[in-house]
């Protein structure tokens, strides 16, 4: 739904995580064979997956000052089940932390928060404020303070309540 370049580094997994399903439409990519497999996770994952998207979800809306959509279980709990280990490149000493279960997508998810939370970007993956979109952006603003994830979309259509409500 956005026009919005997507978000830097491995903060990009989490968006287009985040963004899997359309709330408007209830179309779920991860519904198809082909979205799972984007994701290396298969059917008997889907369950934890979407608990996780919607944890993501759940933040990212408290990152724009929004309160959760629904009830979740807190991102953090989730996280904690995620192995990670320290890689060390042995060539130029950098330190990184890496999934240490192969890949799975949990491990994948709570690497890429380190590495945004490093790099100071993770405050700036947002969720939109309409009920019926919450979709994840990375909000490039340079005050940080991005509403919606389209402002010819979304933007346009909570002025226009706004304006009717009046």
């Amino acid at each position: 739904m956005t026009d919005r370049a997507p978000a830097p580094g491995a903060l990009a997994l989490v968006e287009a995580l985040v963004n899997t399903v359309d709330l408007e439409s209830g179309e779920d990519r991860l519904d198809t064979p082909e979205g799972r497999a984007e994701f290396g996770v298969t059917e008997a994952d889907l369950a934890d997956m979407r608990e996780l998207r919607e944890s993501l979800r759940a933040v990212c809306l408290a990152h724009a000052g929004h309160p959760p959509h629904r009830e979740v279980t807190p991102l953090g709990a989730l996280l904690a089940r995620a192995p990670l280990l320290v890689a060390v490149d042995e060539r130029d000493g950098s330190a990184s932390l890496a999934p240490a279960d192969g890949g799975a997508l949990l491990s994948r998810v709570a690497a890429a928060v380190a590495e945004a939370l490093t790099a100071g970007t993770w405050l700036r993956l947002k969720a939109c404020e309409l009920p019926d979109c919450h979709w994840a952006y990375y909000d490039r603003s340079p005050a940080g303070k991005g509403r919606w994830c389209s402002m010819s979309v979304c933007g346009a259509r909570a002025k226009m309540r706004r304006y009717r409500a009046k």
